[in-house]
C-alpha cells in the first residue's frame, strides 16, 4: 500500500466506536463468527484448520508474529463495518476530510512567477467531493499515485487557489511526500 493508502486505512480505524477483542481467542472467535468455519478462518490467515482450532481452544497463546500480525490485519478489517462506513459517508457527503501533509510542492505558474518548488507542511480540509473521488478511486483499486493527483487537486483548488479566488493558471503538483495523514 501507498501512503494515502496506508493513511485512508488509519483513518477508517479511527472510526472504531469500540475497541477490537484484544485476547487471541476472541480475535479468532470473532473471525469465526464472520467467516462460520474453522477452514475459511484458517485460509484467510494461511495457517492449518488444526492451528485455528489450537487457538480457539487456547491450547496455543501465541502465534509467531507474521500470524498474529494476519490475524489482526483480518479482525480489523471486519471490525465495525457499519460504524466505518457511515463515517465515510458522512465525509462524503457533508464532513469533507482533512489532510495534514509534509511534501514537496512544485509549481507551473505564467510567466513573472516563481515555479520553484520547496518542501511545505500543510492541513487542508477538503470539502465531501474530494472525499468522495478519494473515496470511490479507493473502491475501485486506483494506484497511489491516482489517489495522490487527486490530493493534488484538491489542494490546488482549496488552498494554493483559495477556492478560485486567485491564480487562475497555476498548477501544483504534489511529490516527495514526507509525511501525509487524513482525517475524517
Amino acid at each position: 500500500m501507498g501512503e494515502i493508502e496506508d493513511a485512508i486505512e488509519r483513518a477508517d480505524q479511527e472510526a472504531f466506536t469500540k475497541e477490537p477483542p484484544k485476547t487471541l481467542k476472541g480475535r479468532i472467535n470473532f473471525l469465526l463468527q464472520r467467516l462460520k468455519t474453522t477452514k475459511a478462518v484458517a485460509a484467510e490467515l494461511g495457517v492449518s484448520q488444526r492451528s485455528v482450532e489450537r487457538y480457539r481452544k487456547g491450547d496455543r497463546k501465541t502465534p509467531p508474529k507474521p500470524v498474529a500480525e494476519r490475524i489482526d490485519t483480518a479482525v480489523r478489517a471486519r471490525w465495525q463495518p457499519v460504524v466505518r462506513g457511515r463515517r465515510r459517508k458522512e465525509a462524503a457527503t457533508s464532513t469533507g476530510i482533512t489532510v495534514e501533509t509534509r511534501a514537496r510542492f512544485g509549481y507551473t505558474a505564467p510567466v513573472g512567477s516563481t515555479d520553484d518548488g520547496r518542501v511545505r507542511r500543510l492541513t487542508v480540509h477538503l470539502p465531501p467531493l474530494y472525499a468522495q473521488r478519494l473515496f470511490d478511486a479507493r473502491a475501485q483499486g486506483a494506484a497511489d499515485r491516482d489517489l495522490r493527483a487527486i490530493v493534488a487537486e484538491g489542494l490546488q483548488e482549496i488552498y494554493f487557489k483559495d477556492g478560485g479566488t486567485r491564480a487562475d493558471e497555476l498548477r501544483v503538483e504534489f511529490t516527495d511526500v514526507d509525511y501525509f495523514d487524513v482525517s475524517f
